[in-house]
């Protein structure tokens, strides 16, 4: 067949003499091929990591500025106003300052840890935003049990947290990670159970599903779960009225105490990041996600949701005053885990009465759903407020000491 003229300019026959004669070429052009391959995966990896990382980064940073500037308005001040117009370069300034602070740490620490503990701090926020949908097509990466991820990879910051206070050998930094701990897992439990409901409703693990499934916001169909996982999620945030692991008049600065430099820094990005990624979470949830309304785009509708959620938990946060830890603990377990088994049974209930047989619940049906649960959130809330309420712990009528009028007595 090789001895005859095929006619082609680069026939089989040409191919199978230049391989004969270079045997190794094949494999080389082949390895190269995969090499090629895995370096543009590793480049793209890279460079969208890079991307959403800082994006958040500055979302962050201006998140600081908005929540101080409102905070102040709030406390009938000004707040930042120095650096930039209307104080706008101050998240720079402070970032200036933190990494020009000398970077201590104590002789008794354990290095290792003491170092490791801002970074495991700090990576769970980071992987969260990796499964969140931002839209259709828009995600980095599409689990089938995202939310399984989420729930896993935040429980995280709980060790983290307890190694940044034992690594440093501070018994105020250590109790403030017992606190931390203590805490972070009892407050876990209801925020499972709250997300359960959504996991009903939704009828899949995967984020993008249960946006799919949202043809009426889960926020209107089970206001009682909304509620519960918004306060498990502040507890979880260590924001106020949960903020009890760094109670700054009992134990300094709680877990970080000892540390400074960047590695404080870490901790607070960390901190002030959280309040996005749970923002993110709640609207994909339990606002739709990235739906669109009309000509509006889903990615502006998903970004408005998350800029009102967060001035919600800040509003929370300059108006509740601090909680004891006892209290906290207390809510926890005798309220919001109450509360939610009750949402969770009703919302079960109800699926398993209206679903139809491919288990499916329609529009229509989800309204009926969303009216009864929210006679249900107003009958428990009412409910656990008088069991857990203050009703007996009203002081007594004040009596008069018999020593207090001694001296008017003598006269």
């Amino acid at each position: 067949m090789c001895g005859e003229a095929t006619g082609g300019i680069l026939d089989f026959c040409t191919v199978y003499r230049f391989l004969d004669v270079f045997p190794g070429w094949l494999e080389s052009i082949v390895v190269l091929d995969g090499l090629a391959s895995w370096l543009a995966y590793a480049l793209a990896g890279f460079f969208l990591a890079f991307l959403v990382i800082n994006t958040v980064v500055m979302a962050t940073a201006l998140n600081t500025w908005f929540e101080r500037r409102m905070l102040a308005r709030f406390q009938a001040r000004l707040g930042p106003n120095r650096w930039g117009p209307y104080g706008l370069l101050q998240p720079l300034a402070d970032v200036a300052k933190l990494i020009t602070k000398e970077d201590t740490v104590p002789d008794a620490a354990d290095r290792p840890v003491f170092n490791i503990a801002p970074i495991a701090f700090l990576a769970p926020t980071l992987l969260v935003v990796a499964v969140i949908p931002f839209g259709e097509n828009s995600f980095l990466g599409k689990l089938n049990v995202g939310i399984l991820f989420i729930v896993g990879v935040t429980s995280l910051n709980t060790l983290a947290i307890f190694m940044g206070g034992w690594a440093s050998r501070n018994k105020y930094a250590m109790l403030g990670a017992m606190r931390g701990v203590a805490m972070l897992i009892s407050y876990e439990v209801p925020m499972a159970l709250a997300i359960t409901g959504v996991l009903l409703l939704g009828g899949s693990l995967a984020l993008s599903s249960i946006v799919e499934a949202q043809q009426v916001p889960f926020l209107l169909v089970q206001p009682l779960g909304f509620l519960v996982f918004l306060a498990a999620a502040s507890a979880e945030m260590s924001r106020t009225p949960f903020d009890q692991i760094e109670a700054e008049s009992e134990l300094g600065a709680g877990y970080h105490t000892e540390y400074s430099g960047m590695k404080f820094a870490i901790f607070q990005l960390a901190e002030f990041m959280a309040p996005i990624i749970t923002a993110l979470i709640l609207v994909t949830l339990y606002l739709s996600g990235a739906k669109a309304v009309g000509p509006i785009p889903g990615q502006l509708m998903f970004v408005g949701k998350v800029v009102i959620v967060v001035f919600g938990m800040l509003w929370v946060r300059a108006t509740w005053p601090r909680l004891r830890v006892d209290q906290i603990m207390g809510l926890a377990w005798k309220g919001l885990f109450g509360l939610a088994l009750v949402n969770l049974f009703v919302v079960a209930i109800e699926v398993q009465v209206f679903r139809d047989l491919n288990g499916v619940v329609s529009t229509q049906e989800l309204w009926v759903m969303a009216g009864i649960n929210w006679m249900v959130t107003a009958g428990a809330l009412v409910l656990f407020a008088n069991i857990l309420g203050q009703r007996k712990l009203r002081r007594p009528e004040p009596v008069p000491s018999p020593l207090a009028n001694m001296s008017a007595e003598a006269d």
